[in-house]
């Protein structure tokens, strides 16, 4: 096992005696990917023994931080680690990521360059489930901390790591009970950075003629709600007019039919606004009027579907179920319906409007815990600011957009506990990139590993 130490000759970094070893860093996310730490929708399938091979993988890797850090397992499986500031009265700072991963889809494993958990390091990329999401951000975080202390650095604040086991199932065990340890001792934290945007490389953002770095200042809300429709069962051969199957389709109908208004709202407003100057003339001109624009706009952004998610609460029907024979009418349809609120919605409201829209022949409930959107999170603090600051210096050229995270991360279970809570990996992806995130050939390139260990070890610097 790869163990990162302050005299590896490459990487100095200007800001201090920090020695960064992008190769060994890349050694040591290709054995973590090696460990299939899966977290699977049947809580049945759970594996605990690639979580206790991981963490062994870290304690090897990591040796400073395993003895000059506490670690404390939270809910068997997740990891916090506190690392004390020299003033222990300024709010703390909270680095974050997941150790677990999605399955790999059956039937799909041959597709890939190198297999999914061989962590195989080639072509100047580390190959695998989890590089991207999120494993490769852990393992730069502890690299970072790692390089910090051989420096002999020590931060003012005192810094959490909270690496949670299960945030690919909503994170209910891990940083849900992490978030509530923390606040059962009274922590207030500074600021909070976990996953959830990235920097877009020039033309992955329609219109953008420089590199985008999407930092998270917000993310969406979470609703799933079952629809059940009844009616008159019986033979097929004589199927009775109304039946619940066609009820059920007309009330999906009507949802579909009937999309939430679009809103252009914070932070895609300010998203807009910064990346105005490098947008060509026409939509420059758009994006610096949007007290008039607005509604336009937002309007035009329902049109594509990456777009609309900023601008709209989505509704995607993922579950159908009806019928147990072929030649029998089923007297019981029911449909799930997955909804991404915008800022400003509430899962009340959104489970009201669903309801007048469906009408009352068709049942609808909540099928599991929902949640609202999370706090917008300021872009004025010295946390965003120098974060912001980081980009620039690491990536030349690079904007940096507050924005709105479209899917749920385990930020939302510290917004409470925090002053900021952002959501960003400091990687440069290019336009294809995003669709291996849960996708086939996920991977990352190591220079850009070895930049994102660099991007930590100076956040901290500055504003820890």
């Amino acid at each position: 096992m790869a163990k990162h130490k302050a005299e590896a000759p490459s990487g100095k970094d200007s800001t201090g005696d920090i020695r960064i070893d992008p190769a060994q860093v890349a050694e040591t996310l290709g054995e973590a990917i090696r460990c299939p730490t899966i977290s699977h929708q049947d809580p049945a399938q759970f594996d605990p023994q690639p979580f206790a091979a991981l963490r062994a993988v870290f304690a090897q890797s990591f040796p400073r931080v395993h003895t000059q850090l506490k670690l404390e397992p939270v809910a068997e499986h997740s990891l916090l680690y506190t690392w004390e500031g020299t003033e222990p009265a300024l709010p703390p700072a909270l680095l974050m990521g997941h150790l677990d991963v999605v399955p790999v889809e059956p039937g799909t494993e041959g597709k890939w360059t190198h297999p999914p958990f061989s962590g195989a390091i080639a072509d100047g990329f580390v190959w695998g489930r989890g590089a991207l999401d999120t494993k490769g951000s852990v393992v730069a975080i502890l690299a970072a901390v790692e390089a910090l202390l051989a420096a002999g650095f020590r931060p003012r604040r005192t810094v959490y790591l909270a690496f949670g086991h299960d945030e690919e199932v909503s994170g209910r065990q891990g940083a849900r009970g992490i978030a509530a340890l923390l606040s059962a001792r009274g922590v207030r934290l500074s600021w909070v950075l976990d996953e959830g945007g990235a920097i877009l490389a020039e033309g992955a953002v329609p219109g953008a003629r420089a590199p985008v770095a999407m930092v998270g200042v917000a993310e969406k809300g979470y609703l799933t709600v079952r629809l059940t429709a009844r009616g008159r069962g019986g033979h097929s051969a004589m199927p009775p007019r109304e039946n619940a199957v066609l009820s059920l389709a007309r009330a999906l109908r009507r949802l579909e039919r009937s999309p939430f208004p679009p809103r252009l709202r914070e932070p895609t407003r300010s998203l807009l606004a910064a990346v105005a100057p490098a947008m060509p003339f026409p939509q420059r001109i758009l994006f610096a009027q949007l007290g008039l624009t607005g509604p336009l706009l937002a309007r035009a952004m329902t049109r594509n579907p990456t777009t609309a998610a900023l601008v709209q609460t989505t509704t995607a029907v993922t579950i159908l179920q009806a019928g147990t024979k072929e030649n029998v009418v089923p007297q019981t349809a029911e449909a799930r319906a997955n909804l991404r609120l915008l800022p400003g919605e509430t899962v009340e409201g959104a489970l009201a409007r669903v309801r007048r829209v469906v009408g009352p022949k068709v049942e609808v409930a909540p099928a599991s815990e929902g949640w609202n959107p999370s706090p917008v999170s300021s872009t004025r603090t010295v946390a965003f600011q120098e974060l912001s600051r980081i980009v620039r210096e690491l990536f030349p050229g690079t904007v940096v957009a507050p924005s709105l995270v479209v899917g749920a991360t385990d930020a939302r279970y510290y917004a409470p506990l925090a002053e900021g809570a952002f959501r960003f990996i400091p990687v440069l992806l290019a336009r294809g990139d995003m669709a291996r995130i849960h996708g086939t050939d996920e991977r990352i390139a190591v220079d850009a590993l070895g930049k994102a260990v660099l991007f930590y070890t100076r956040l901290l610097q500055a504003a820890a």
